[in-house]
């Protein structure tokens, strides 16, 4: 139990809402039960809260009331287990709120295709909770966004209420950390930064999430809690879009970049490796700096190394694609009406998440300069994006000897990368999957 400093100076809704938090008599909430929500809510379940799931989703509500799960790292046994002693119910309606003393919004803030902030989902939410929200309640927005977000779009609809942020009701920021197929950092051990709008808005959070979450990081603010985010995630596409540069660089200078990579490696302190690869996916990289970006110009300031990153990382679809071409020229064949094979379209190995995959652009590309394209990938049964759909091929083995080119996008470590290696004609490998064979055979192109 994580014990809250100070209860003598909080206010009379504070110490009684982390006396049932702390004696985990209180009745919780997550809404979004996606990747981020469902293993939050599991976390809460198994920490002895009764948690209640809010989804739109009337899918995923009818599968949690019959145990199910359609997350990956939640196991159905842990969902059903909580059903069956009463500990987790699921609902598509708002009303729900109602019955709840604290609640965390786990809903996406994806981008705009103009390449601003898609806030629609945050507002939405914000309104619904809002007409549901009564005295004594925490809520926690954990939706990556802008610094900001949680003061001007959560703060004023609660306020509208009539009620006193710190003192009738609590409120405050903690970011998700979630790396969907990760074993070793889940919900429960990855320590969990949290910023209330108050101090009494942070000792109630503390004491919300000190019950299921080992370690937590109390900052001044919800928005430096935001900005902490931001800066994880921004950390990430720059150091990425770095080294994808040092690709470029060294196919322009005839080096080897997998084994520059690893050379610098090598040194012990000041360097963290990253590896270059066909662009950039998943539910938070491409996008969150994005948002700090696009709140920095509303004060006239540029981010240039977060514009640069994205611009070089969303360039290495195209830069993929340009090695299939360049592999096909070199046995006079030209990309149209050639087969290719895309090796996996999950933006990462060992996970079916196809958010931001830089596979999809590397099919789409594909498919405009006339390519007979086909995809497989064991996680994947069928991909629907924009104007093509796709179903993976059902045998490996003929594909790989019908294929013109093989380009592996994904490294699922259930691929025999020999046996590919051995069947394919030609192979543009952009994540060294392949290692030293690859580098050792003329028909193999690396990034």
């Amino acid at each position: 139990m994580k014990r809250t400093e100070n209860s003598a100076a909080l206010p009379p809704a504070a110490r009684q809402l982390i006396a049932k938090l702390n004696a985990r008599t209180a009745r919780v909430g997550v809404v979004g039960l996606g990747y981020v929500g469902l293993p939050l809510v599991e976390a809460f379940g198994h920490a002895g809260y009764t948690v209640v799931g809010i989804d739109v989703d009337e899918r995923k509500v009818q599968a949690l009331k019959k145990g199910q799960s359609y997350i990956e790292d939640v196991p159905a046994a842990r969902i059903k287990e909580l059903i069956d002693q009463g500990r987790l119910e699921a609902t598509a309606d708002f009303a729900a709120v109602s019955t709840l003393d604290a609640l965390s919004i786990c809903v996406p803030t994806p981008l705009r295709k103009t390449g601003d902030p898609d806030l629609s989902f945050i507002v939405n939410v914000t309104e619904a909770i809002a007409r549901f929200l009564h005295p004594g309640m925490a809520i926690v927005l954990e939706s990556t966004s802008y610094p900001g977000t949680t003061r001007e779009i959560l703060l004023p609809k609660f306020e509208s209420r009539g009620l006193k942020v710190g003192k009738d009701f609590f409120l405050a920021f903690s970011p998700e950390r979630v790396d969907p197929g990760r074993k070793d950092w889940t919900t429960i051990n990855t320590p969990k930064v949290i910023g209330g709008m108050t101090p009494a808005c942070l000792e109630v959070a503390k004491a919300y999430y000190g019950q299921a979450i080992q370690t937590l990081v109390p900052v001044s603010s919800a928005e430096a809690a935001e900005m902490a985010k931001l800066l994880e995630n921004t950390f990430r596409a720059v150091n990425i879009g770095l080294v994808n540069e040092v690709a470029l660089m060294c196919d322009r200078l005839g080096l080897d970049v997998w084994e520059i990579i690893d050379a610098a490696a090598s040194k012990p302190f000041g360097f963290m490796k990253f590896s270059p690869g066909p662009g950039l996916g998943g539910h938070c990289i491409p996008i969150d700096p994005l948002y700090l970006s696009w709140k920095l110009k509303t004060v006239n300031y540029t981010a240039r190394f977060i514009e640069l990153a994205s611009e070089i990382n969303t360039n290495m679809p195209r830069v993929a694609v340009q090695k299939v071409q360049d592999a096909l020229n070199s046995v006079g064949k030209p990309v149209k009406g050639s087969r290719i094979l895309v090796l996996g379209v999950a933006y990462k190995p060992d996970v079916s998440d196809l958010r931001e995959s830089p596979a999809l652009d590397v099919i789409g590309l594909l498919g405009k300069k006339g390519a007979r394209v086909a995809y497989h990938d064991p996680y994947v049964p069928e991909v629907k994006h924009d104007s093509w759909n796709l179903r993976c091929v059902p045998s490996l083995q003929t594909a790989l000897k019908s294929a013109d080119c093989v380009i592996i996008t994904t490294h699922h470590s259930v691929y025999d990368w020999d046996k590919v290696l051995r069947m394919s004609r030609l192979i543009v490998d952009t994540r060294n999957a392949l290692g030293a064979k690859g580098k050792a055979s003329a028909k193999v192109t690396r990034l």
